[in-house]
């Protein structure tokens, strides 16, 4: 077992023969140890974004020298509305024509849409091949890089297309976070509160007291947010990595989060501005339900607004939002189901009235 700076927290993923780490810490792109014992091959391919690339493709490359002889490396699009056939084809097109054998790992250097991209291009490629996520985002370092969901949007679905398929490590580097635009930085956080309602009421606590020196990047203050997120994760993920019951937890405030996304158009708002304005409304719905009181409410539309995220839903017919989230992968035989809570730090999935829906919706709808 390689060792790592005194600094660098580490975050099992355990699936058996598949399980990895999470490391988290400050200047791990630049830690050897971060990247030891990870699959030695001929060939790496970096997959990142035409906005990251330009800022840490070159310092990645440096480090993957010692375990590759060859790094090659494919700038992609940047943005959700890219997160596509064609986009994904671009990373088939760089293997086969680099000759990539099967041995190949694939690094996925940017955000959510890079590293879901690139695990479904290791799922694919030769029927499988190593890949190893490099999240340099808030949101991707405590969701998105972790548990193996990988996919690619289909015009009428988000992440429609995708395969269950783990990485060999995940790399978390705190000190990229310093280029994440405010807006970013912002989405990241919904992916942090959710995790607060939904699996930890303590840590809802510290959310409150903590999110302005999140909000400043302090680094102590986002070193405990990613291990926590990521500890969260990891032990739902470790019991149900494929999503049959308990995983689904983990997607509250997304039923109405992915229908936000579709109807506007992917890229319109960010993923984790959907979410944030999404959790609003589960939490709506879930007291609409009796299942939580008023004042619990309350309290997490004014930490999801603190955290500069909407609060308010786009307008939208009400008929456009049911058909949405009826094609929601948690749908079944056409029925909605929603992530909502049963009081505080215990989430539940159930269907709802469609009038409840509706009322919900409209309530927290923007105004003209």
């Amino acid at each position: 077992m390689q060792t790592h700076s005194a600094q660098t927290q580490q975050v099992p993923i355990e699936l058996g023969d598949r399980s990895y780490q999470i490391l988290i810490g400050q200047g791990l792109l630049a830690d050897d140890a971060a990247w030891a014992g990870l699959p030695r091959s001929a060939d790496a391919l970096i997959v990142t974004n035409t906005t990251v690339g330009p800022l840490y493709g070159d310092r990645l490359a440096a480090r993957l020298r010692s375990n590759h002889r060859r790094v090659l490396r494919v700038e992609l699009p940047d943005g959700e509305v890219h997160k596509d056939w064609q986009t994904l084809n671009r990373i088939f097109d760089v293997l086969l024509e680099a000759g990539c054998d099967r041995k190949t790992v694939l690094y996925a250097l940017g955000g959510g849409v890079v590293g879901d991209m690139t695990g479904f291009a290791a799922a694919c490629y030769m029927r499988g091949v190593p890949f190893v996520q490099v999240p340099t985002t808030l949101l991707a370092q405590v969701d998105s890089s972790v548990g193996g969901k990988t996919a690619i949007n289909h015009p009428l679905g988000k992440n429609m297309v995708g395969a269950f398929y783990q990485p060999a490590r995940v790399v978390c580097d705190l000190d990229v976070l310093a280029t994440l635009p405010r807006r970013e930085l912002s989405a990241g956080l919904a992916e942090i509160i959710k995790y607060g309602p939904i699996a930890d009421a303590a840590f809802l606590d510290w959310l409150e007291t903590s999110l302005d020196d999140l909000l400043a990047l302090d680094s102590n203050a986002l070193a405990h947010a990613v291990k926590r997120s990521c500890e969260i994760k990891a032990g739902v993920v470790g019991q149900d990595e494929r999503e049959a019951g308990l995983r689904a937890i983990l997607n509250f405030g997304h039923t109405f989060g992915h229908a936000i996304e579709a109807g506007l158009g992917y890229g319109e708002w960010l993923h984790g501005e959907a979410v944030g304005c999404g959790m609003v409304l589960a939490a709506a719905l879930s007291m609409r339900l009796g299942r939580i009181d008023r004042p619990l409410f309350d309290r997490l539309r004014t930490l999801i607004g603190r955290a500069g995220l909407p609060v308010e839903a786009p307008r939208m017919p009400i008929e456009r939002w049911l058909a949405l989230m009826r094609v929601d992968k948690k749908a079944e035989g056409g029925e909605i189901r929603f992530v909502l809570l049963d009081g505080l730090g215990r989430a539940v999935m159930r269907a709802a009235p469609d009038a409840l829906v509706a009322e919900s919706i409209e309530a927290h709808t923007a105004r003209g």
